[in-house]
């Protein structure tokens, strides 16, 4: 196995419980104005977004995170758009291997609580599969503070 299989082949998964309804969260990560509120990793000062999207399956997004004085683009392409349940959709990244995935699976826990279970698959090393768990995380815990 070479070293570009290892990577490759490295994946994570980040859970999060918010408190709204899985419509709510669902069309949170469609709309490009809520997308510029919480795909950003910090807030603060320097911190922003800008986002332009066109969210139907085989449609394009672009995300361009501005951190402090530089700027991280993002992009990709919807590969399911399943309403309330499912996205998947390529992520590219300085980080990400260029057919890396994203699929976000979303659960009703009851009319008011939803759990999201995000997955993404190939990455360029270790230490990028780390990077996207911390912004994963940060990411989806803004958006369950906006939401709440």
């Amino acid at each position: 196995m070479t070293a570009l299989e290892k990577t490759s082949d490295l994946e994570l998964t980040v859970n999060r419980t918010i408190a709204a309804s899985r419509e709510k969260v669902f069309n949170a990560w469609l709309s490009p104005e809520m997308l510029a509120r919480f795909m950003r990793p910090c807030d603060g000062e320097g911190m922003d977004a800008r986002v332009e999207n066109d969210p139907v399956e085989g449609g394009r997004f672009s995300i361009v995170m501005k951190v402090e004085d530089r700027e991280v683009p993002h992009a990709g392409t919807y590969l399911e758009i399943a309403p309330h349940s499912r996205l998947a959709f390529t992520w590219g990244s300085p980080h990400s291997l260029d057919d890396s995935v994203v699929t976000i699976d979303f659960t009703a826990i009851d009319s008011r609580t939803t759990e999201i279970v995000l997955r993404q698959v190939k990455f360029a090393s270790e230490q990028a599969r780390d990077g996207h768990v911390a912004g994963w995380t940060q990411i989806l815990g803004k958006l369950s503070t906006i939401l709440a």
